[in-house]
């Protein structure tokens, strides 16, 4: 076994047989700042949700099985440099972008308000990289060389299909699933498979008894750490430094946002997939 990579939130080696491994870890990483402070379980909830939606989305994907609490093998994939971000709900920085050529695809009628429900599922994608995301479209994307017309749209198609998919699955365990992000890959085949992970990383994720438009949401997802950084000042900073190109030093994660974080995801794991960790 070989390390091939140590990412922010799971490393990754290649196996004797070809495939791969994910080593889901504790660790957290927030604003593309790794945090110092790990997260209990959260290794093993990422593996056991990635699982979870792998096993019950119904669509074709990389998954091999899983090895260990943490770990789980894949097939290899050529990854697709894009992450298909999908939006049902005006929240993030959709809210900061929403005047540019996205509000384009909203209906001329409707009136923004934080965390409203959108009219329809919107797809929009961003660069991948590990420094920051960029949105990108359909056609710099095709000017980039990055993806077909075709590809495009299909991924677009795939991608609010899943996320429709996982609503309502959600749903019934009353949570609602405000964005989510998809990665794809080609197979051995040339075939476009979904890959990478799903989980709490990868979603907001809201209880709807405690949905309320208007407001900040209670979120339980990485949200919570996010909003606990910009309350101390730590946004500020990470966008002050990257001006000068420069990332700041990780603050140590105040244990009680460390504890209700995991407890969230604990939560968030066990109502949805109806399993016990």
């Amino acid at each position: 076994m070989m390390l091939l990579r140590k990412g922010k939130v799971k490393d990754i080696y290649e196996l004797g047989n070809g495939n791969i491994l994910f080593h889901f870890s504790d660790r957290v990483s927030a604003f593309d700042v790794k945090m110092a402070t790990p997260i209990p379980m959260k290794g093993e909830v990422l593996c056991r949700f990635g699982q979870f939606w792998f096993d019950t989305l119904q669509t074709p994907h990389h998954m091999v099985k899983v090895v260990d609490k943490d770990k789980m093998e894949v097939r290899k994939l050529e990854m697709i440099p894009v992450e298909c971000v999908v939006r049902g709900y005006f929240y993030g920085s959709f809210v900061d972008r929403h005047s540019d050529h996205l509000g384009k695809e909203l209906p001329s009628d409707f009136k923004p308000l934080l965390a409203s429900k959108l009219p329809r599922p919107i797809f929009d994608p961003t660069t991948k990289s590990e420094e920051h995301d960029m949105p990108i479209g359909r056609q710099e994307a095709i000017s980039a060389g990055i993806l077909s017309g075709k590809d495009y749209d299909y991924l677009e198609k795939t991608s609010i299909s899943l996320y429709e998919k996982m609503s309502k699955i959600v749903e019934r365990a009353c949570f609602i699933i405000a964005d989510v992000k998809f990665e794809f890959g080609r197979n051995e085949q040339g075939d476009i498979v979904l890959g990478d992970s799903l989980g709490p990383d990868e979603y907001r994720l809201w209880l709807k008894t405690d949905y309320q438009p208007g407001k900040i949401q209670e979120s339980y997802d990485k949200q919570l750490l996010r909003d606990w950084l910009i309350k101390i000042g730590f946004k500020d900073k990470v966008d002050r430094l990257a001006k000068e190109g420069k990332k700041p030093e990780s603050p140590e994660v105040a244990p009680e946002v460390a504890s209700e974080l995991s407890r969230r995801y604990i939560m968030a794991y066990e109502r949805i997939s109806s399993r016990k960790l």
